[in-house]
C-alpha cells in the first residue's frame, strides 16, 4: 500500500483521507511554510555589471575582480579587471608628470603666462579624466567591450 507523501498516512485510493494530497504527487511543503528564501551570494553577478564594477574605484576594485573567485575565470571580466587597472595607473603617471611640470614652471620668473597656461591645461585633463571614467562605465554596463588605444591590446593579452 502506498503512502502519502505529505503526511505519511497509509492510502488507499487516489487521494490521501488525512490531508487529501492526490497519491504519487510530490510533497507539499507544511501549511505556513511559505517559500524559501533565496540564498545571497550563490549565483554570480551579470558579467556588465561585475566589469562596470571593476571600474568604479579602478585599481582597487580591478584587483577585487582578479582575485575573486568566479570572476577571475570570465575573460570579459579580466579584460576589463586589466583595463581598469592600466587606465588608472596610466591616470596617474600622467598627473605625477604634468604636477611635475607645474611645478617646475611656476618657479621659473617670467613664466607667468605659461604658468596659468598649465593650470587651465590641469583642468582639462582632471575634466577629461572623468568624462573617460564615466564613459567606460556606461559602456560597460551597457555590454559594449571598449578597447583603449594604448592599454586596451594589453588587456587583451593579460586576459
Amino acid at each position: 500500500m502506498p503512502f502519502c507523501a505529505s503526511c505519511g498516512t497509509q492510502v488507499d485510493g487516489a487521494f490521501c483521507p488525512k490531508c487529501g494530497a492526490p497519491v504519487g504527487a510530490a510533497a507539499a511543503p507544511p501549511p505556513g511554510a511559505g517559500t524559501p528564501p533565496p540564498v545571497v551570494g550563490a549565483a554570480p553577478m551579470a558579467d556588465n555589471v561585475a566589469g562596470t564594477l571593476c571600474y568604479v574605484l579602478g585599481l582597487i576594485t580591478g584587483i577585487i575582480f582578479l582575485v575573486l573567485a568566479p570572476y577571475n575565470q570570465n575573460k570579459a571580466i579580466r579584460f576589463h579587471a586589466f583595463q581598469s587597472i592600466f587606465m588608472h595607473v596610466g591616470v596617474i603617471a600622467l598627473w605625477i608628470v604634468l604636477h611635475i611640470v607645474i611645478g617646475i614652471f611656476g618657479y621659473v620668473p617670467g613664466f607667468g603666462f605659461i604658468y596659468l597656461l598649465f593650470g587651465l591645461l590641469w583642468l582639462v585633463f582632471g575634466l577629461a579624466c572623468f568624462g573617460l571614467w564615466v564613459y567606460m562605465l556606461i559602456q560597460t554596463y551597457q555590454g559594449k567591450t571598449v578597447v583603449l588605444p594604448i592599454i586596451g591590446p594589453l588587456a587583451q593579452k593579460q586576459a
